[in-house]
């Protein structure tokens, strides 16, 4: 009885123990993509603005896994609109960010396990690739969210406004491919760094 008890009393430990890793891991992540997102804006001219936040939305994905990962790279991205002074497009952004983060982490995960049973070379395209699947939700998302609001904003949606939004919207098109090459680019060379950050901090 005393051995199943302690047994029972060190899982406790060992899942609570992981639960905090994990809480302070997404906290962490959160941070790293406001403050990617935050710190460096090239404004477009469509009012809007490239930054290098989405490397860390391709890699809060593919290292916390689509449910944490997506919650960190939409919470992350979603303050930086709330206090950098886009605050109706925060909503937006939680959503696209996290589903941009979630996408990653399931294509991602993909190449693991094709690359653990078949060809273990197929590894070294398993970041790239889930950055470019992930932004390929990032940009049809903000393209469609972007219809929204300008319907929105335009006081509600007719076949004129709609095509006049798309048309609109379609402007912002080539600022976010940009934004997602640079985030590929940049999550691709640091995939490694934060692996081994990460492997220490989970021993």
């Amino acid at each position: 009885m005393s051995n199943n008890t302690n047994t029972a009393t060190g899982s406790a430990k060992v899942s609570n123990s992981s639960a905090i890793k994990n809480v302070v891991l997404a906290a962490a992540f959160a941070a790293l993509t406001l403050l990617a997102t935050s710190v460096l804006k090239i404004p477009t001219p469509t009012m809007g603005y490239i930054h290098i936040g989405d490397t860390f939305v391709i890699l809060s994905g593919i290292f916390l896994g689509p449910l944490l990962g997506g919650l960190a790279a939409g919470i992350g991205s979603g303050l930086s609109d709330l206090l950098g002074g886009y605050p109706v497009w925060a909503p937006g952004t939680f959503v696209i960010k996290f589903l941009t983060a979630m996408v990653a982490a399931f294509v991602f995960k993909a190449f693991e396990k094709a690359a653990a049973s078949k060809n273990k070379k197929l590894f070294v395209a398993a970041v790239p690739i889930s950055g470019v699947i992930g932004e390929i939700v990032m940009v049809i998302g903000y393209f469609f969210y972007n219809i929204i609001m300008m319907i929105f904003a335009n006081g509600g949606a007719s076949d004129v406004t709609f095509a006049a939004a798309a048309v609109e919207s379609a402007a912002e098109i080539p600022f976010n491919l940009v934004q997602a090459a640079v985030g590929i680019v940049l999550s691709t060379i640091l995939y490694p760094i934060i692996k081994k950050a990460m492997n220490a901090f989970t021993r």
